[in-house]
């Protein structure tokens, strides 16, 4: 008897220690020190857990014993995941942070403006960019609606924030268009050769952008060509200026599309008066591909575009009693093949190569002009996320160009000019996010250039601080230096040359939420390093140097709204600049002559669904840009007369896949003048002479007919026109 009581005493004891539970209590809290109620927590691999409560407390038995992995997990914060005994932990504090992958998260913004179904935070949609009256499919026009540009008319191409449109470098897929615009004469202006058919997502970052990449004082225009279209289908364009085809076709793994346009403005500028005499009206044959598969891991693109362009007409030159005759021809091709996808242990990798070729032909009077061009670039960039808090990003890339000029009068002057670049570049750059509210990028781009014989280092830092839901402010830096453009490199073999650099600081403030967008952003720029010369005009024998500098510092605003009223959406642009250089062959630091201190833009759209009609008004405005009057004695004293231009479109759906397209720009035939050329020599009173420089027309106007065949009966052209 008194064994089996021992034998019982002993059983019960050991099962005591076998089954013995162990109390696991504490708190959990947020960075801040606040309760987390309803968090999980448990010993990992068991059933033993609890809930926390609405003051962040928890307390639970487990019969586990020893060192034991405590988890705390909940929603919009990191899981949390610690060795413990859990004989000892008790009445302790656990603390979360923030899930810095959240939707809601900051987001660096500084000097970036972004459209697409991609971004997180987008100014602009893909509609945008064709529907925006004025725009007339041309990217370049779209944007210069946004804040940060200037409206010069006769150009065309894309000025940033004090910069010349020489400082705004294009990329599609992240690869070099060293060719991104339309041939062109003095005072005609030009376009962006590239079709929005083909591209889903836009970057335009107007300074402070990331040291991925390079030789861009100003700007970078990054465009994203699609993934993946929806579908099989043809499109169809009849317009008054030419004839539009495009096909895409859609397999398991690949796809293609194509497209193609022929443009001809001899009906417009028969009807429209024209201020100057067109002997051949503008012409241009063009077409884009993008082939694209995907692989397991990633996804392959081949992008390939051309285009030929001529025209041929007479322009009045206040230096000559006989208008000057320019015919040209232009030829320009470009490819570009990319890879994006992962390799490794969480690697993205993210390489490519383009090559652009153009060949230009001009005929001034009796002089020829020919030139050739070849540029291509090889890159290569690695990604990782490190850590949820840590994303790591480094590359290089190599760029090569190699142009050649050849002058002849027919006469006695037969002159060649070129140069060949190669510029090797390395960068790297860190992502941090120490929380869901604060977030820095930090970065160095390291290059190399043979031509100019000279190694840069050029340092990117951004930073984002959350300070509500819906609003943040970003802060950018970042040094920049760019090779000087062709109208002086070419003259390479004669004269030493520098980079010519720019160092930007931008403050930003973006206040978003659904159907409506607020930003503000305040920059300073100081230029150094610009090229001089000593002549009226740039050539061989001018003396160069690269002693030059100016600054430019203003304040953008843009704010877009889609709540107002039903069916209406509309955005208002503002921007302000001071922006003075000495370069070129100013005698003292002044004004460029492209620079508008006060730029303004009104976009309306809205959507008639009675009449089966979207409408869209455009109205621009900026104040006068300066001119030198030789006749007075200040420099650049002069100001043109405010620019305000008002445009109209109307789309019209016939059927879903049927549309009539309208649209005119300078409805009010506004009489803009971007300037004025003065004679160089005075006449017999001492007095110098001058002409405007006004628009080829007052208006323009465009009639289209578009048709979409598909599967989907639903799908139309309205995106692209």
């Amino acid at each position: 008897m008194k064994t089996k009581l021992l034998f019982a005493i002993a059983f019960l004891f050991i099962g005591s220690l076998i089954f013995a539970q162990n109390t696991i209590s504490g708190k959990v809290v947020d960075e801040k020190g606040k309760p987390v109620p309803g968090a999980n927590i448990y010993i990992d691999g068991t059933y033993d857990g609890a809930t926390s409560s609405e003051t962040g407390d928890f307390s639970f038995e487990t019969t586990a014993t020893g060192n034991q992995f405590l988890v705390v997990s909940f929603l919009i914060y990191d899981t949390f995941r610690k060795e413990i005994d859990v004989t000892n932990f008790k009445e302790q504090t656990v603390k979360l942070r923030e899930n810095v992958n959240a939707l809601d998260a900051v987001v660096i913004t500084a000097g970036t403006l972004e459209s697409g179904d991609k971004a997180r935070v987008s100014v602009l949609k893909p509609l945008d960019i064709v529907t925006t009256a004025g725009s007339a499919g041309n990217i370049i026009a779209a944007l210069q609606t946004l804040p940060g540009t200037q409206t010069v008319g006769e150009d065309g191409r894309l000025f940033v924030r004090g910069g010349e449109a020489s400082e705004t470098q294009t990329f599609v897929d992240g690869i070099r268009v060293a060719q991104p615009y339309g041939a062109t004469t003095n005072n005609l202006p030009t376009r962006g050769r590239f079709s929005p058919f083909l591209f889903s997502g836009i970057a335009f970052s107007t300074g402070g952008y990331s040291a991925e990449y390079g030789e861009a004082l100003s700007s970078v225009l990054l465009l994203n060509t699609q993934d993946e279209p929806d579908q099989n289908k043809t499109e169809i364009a009849l317009m008054t200026v030419g004839l539009g085809l495009g096909n895409t076709q859609k397999w398991n793994k690949s796809s293609l599309s194509v497209n193609t346009a022929y443009i001809n403005l001899a009906p417009y500028q028969a009807a429209i008066p024209q201020n100057v005499d067109w002997n051949n009206p503008y012409q241009s044959l063009s077409g884009e591909t993008v082939y694209r598969y995907h692989f397991v891991n990633g996804i392959f693109k081949l992008y390939a575009a051309f285009d030929s362009e001529k025209f041929d007409l007479n322009q009045q030159n206040i230096n000559f009693i006989d208008p000057i005759r320019t015919n040209l021809n232009n030829n320009n091709f470009y490819l570009n093949a990319s890879y994006k996808g992962t390799i490794g242990t969480g690697w993205q990798l993210t390489t490519g190569m383009s090559y652009g070729y153009n060949n230009g032909k001009v005929k001034l009077n009796s002089s020829d002009i020919n030139s050739d061009e070849n540029a291509a670039q090889l890159k290569i960039k690695l990604r990782k996320n490190v850590s949820d808090h840590f994303k790591l990003s480094f590359g290089a890339d190599y760029f090569i160009t190699k142009f050649n000029e050849n002058f002849n009068d027919n006469a006695s002057i037969n002159v060649a000019n070129g140069y060949d670049s190669n510029i090797a570049a390395f960068y790297t750059e860190g992502d941090i996010l120490f929380s869901k509210n604060f977030a820095a990028k930090v970065g160095f781009r390291l290059s190399n250039n043979s031509l100019l014989d000279e190694t840069a280092i050029a340092p990117r830092a951004s930073l984002a601080y959350k300070v509500s839901k819906s609003s943040q402010f970003s802060f950018a830096y970042g040094d920049f230096t760019q090779t000087p453009v062709v109208d002086y490199i070419k003259y390479s073999k004669f004269h030493q040359f520098e980079s010519e650099k720019a160092r930007h600081y931008i403050l930003n403030y973006q206040f978003t939420k659904p159907g409506q967008t607020f930003r503000a952003e305040a920059y300073f720029k100081d230029y150094s390093n610009l090229v001089q010369y000593d002549t009226r005009d740039i050539q061989y024998n001018s003396n160069f140097n690269n002693n030059g500098s100016g600054y430019a510092k203003g304040l953008d605003l843009f704010w877009r709204d889609s709540n107002l009223y039903k069916n209406l959406e509309y955005w208002i642009s503002y921007s302000y600049i001071d922006s003075e250089r000495a370069y070129k062959n100013f005698p003292t630091m002044a004004t460029p002559g492209f620079i508008a201190n006060h730029n303004l833009s009104v976009v309306t759209k809205y959507f008639i669904t009675d009449w089966k009609s979207q409408i869209g008004f455009t109205n621009s405005f900026s104040t006068g840009r300066p001119y030198n009057n030789p006749n007075e004695a200040q420099f650049m004293n002069g100001k043109t007369k405010a620019y305000n231009s008002l445009s109209f479109n109307w789309a019209y759906l016939l059927t879903t896949q049927k549309i009539l397209y309208f649209s005119i720009s300078n409805v009010l035939g506004t009489q803009n003048v971007f300037g004025y050329d003065y004679a160089k020599t005075p006449d017999a009173t001492g007095f110098y002479n001058r002409q405007a420089v006004v628009p080829t027309a007052d208006r323009f106007f465009f009639v289209g007919f578009f048709w979409t065949i598909s599967q989907n009966k639903n799908d139309n052209q309205l995106k692209n026109l």
